[in-house]
């Protein structure tokens, strides 16, 4: 599809909850592949997923009205990089408290748990967002 798409309220709801449902998979089986109790594992997952579905709708927001201003349009593999460079970041410090707490780890075991997800959340989420765009179509910000 190579413009617009899906967009608005229509478009966030569907990437949100695709995505968030890949992320709570992924999320649970990684923290269990590392050794941690199911239960705990699944908790961090939804904490995780919630924590995002925040941050996605405020972040996304921000970022397409950056997008929008610019006199270059369309998603760059630069632009769509910094995109989840900047997502995952913004996560990040958010999600280090929630697994110290709910796995009882210790901060650098917690930032080490959340490095080893951040490399696969950023490839996760370009996959993702070009995949979806492809699917959908560009937002109007990027078409």
């Amino acid at each position: 599809m190579n413009g617009p798409g899906l967009q608005g309220l229509r478009r966030r709801v569907l990437y949100v909850t695709i995505f968030e449902a890949g992320a709570i998979g992924a999320n649970s089986l990684i923290m269990q592949a590392l050794g941690h109790p199911m239960q705990a594992a699944g908790a961090v997952a939804v904490a995780a997923s919630v924590a995002a579905v925040l941050w996605n709708a405020l972040f996304n927001t921000l970022f397409e009205r950056w997008e929008a201003r610019q006199a270059r349009r369309g998603r760059s593999f630069a632009r769509r990089a910094v995109h989840a460079l900047l997502f995952e970041g913004g996560l990040t410090l958010l999600l280090v408290p929630v697994m110290m707490w709910l796995l009882q780890v210790g901060f650098w075991h917690a930032v080490t748990l959340e490095m080893g997800l951040i490399a696969f959340f950023l490839v996760f989420t370009y996959l993702f967002n070009w995949a979806f765009d492809s699917v959908f179509g560009l937002p109007a910000s990027a078409a």
